[in-house]
C-alpha cells in the first residue's frame, strides 16, 4: 500500500490536516469540516493510498508557506500540488487557483471562468470538495448577493482570511 505523509498544523482560524503523495501536496483542509470522512475517502481511494502521520520535508515547506500567508508575508504559494478528483473538478479547482490574492467572485463568475457557465451548482459543488484550502483559494468565492457562503473551515475563518487578505492589499 502507498503512503500519504500527513501532519497536522494549527492555524490562527483552525486546525488543518497537511497531507504529501510522492513529494506533492494532495492535503491542505480543514480537520474538522462536515465532509471529512468523503474527502479522505475520495484520495486514499483515488491514490491507493493510506494516511500515515510521520514527517515530511515538503509538509514542513507547506507550513513554513502558510506561517508567512497568515503573517501578510506571503500572496502566493509556491508547493508542488496533486489534486484527486474528476476531470469537472480539476477544472474548476484550476480556475479558483486563478483567482488573485484578495480578490472574490461570486459562483456565477467562478463557473465562466471554468468554462462551465450553465453549471453553477455543480462549480459550486466541486468547490466545496476542494481539499487544498488556502492554497487553492476556495475562500474568495462569495455569493452572488455578496454575501460569504458555506466554506469548509466555518464562515469564521473564511472572513477572517478575506479580511486578512483585503488588510495586506492595502498595507
Amino acid at each position: 500500500m502507498n503512503v500519504i505523509s500527513i501532519q497536522y498544523y494549527v492555524t490562527p482560524y483552525g486546525e488543518l490536516i497537511l497531507g504529501s503523495f510522492e513529494n506533492k501536496l494532495c492535503l491542505c483542509d480543514w480537520r474538522n469540516r462536515k465532509s471529512r470522512r468523503s474527502i479522505d475517502r475520495r484520495i486514499t481511494k483515488g491514490l491507493n493510498a493510506d494516511y500515515v502521520e510521520q514527517k515530511c520535508g515538503l509538509l514542513d515547506r507547506t507550513k513554513k508557506q502558510l506561517d508567512e500567508y497568515f503573517r501578510g508575508k506571503r500572496k502566493h504559494f509556491d508547493l508542488p500540488m496533486h489534486t484527486i478528483g474528476t476531470e469537472f473538478q480539476n477544472s474548476v479547482w484550476s480556475a479558483l487557483a486563478n483567482v488573485p490574492f484578495g480578490s472574490k467572485l461570486n459562483y456565477s463568475q467562478l463557473a465562466r471562468n471554468a468554462g462551465s457557465e450553465n453549471a453553477i451548482r455543480a462549480v459550486a459543488n466541486a468547490n466545496g470538495a476542494n481539499a487544498l484550502s488556502i492554497i487553492i483559494p476556495c475562500h474568495r468565492i462569495i455569493g452572488s448577493d455578496g454575501t460569504l457562503t458555506g466554506y469548509a473551515g466555518g464562515i469564521n475563518a473564511k472572513k477572517a482570511l478575506l479580511d486578512l487578505e483585503r488588510e495586506e492589499l492595502s498595507a
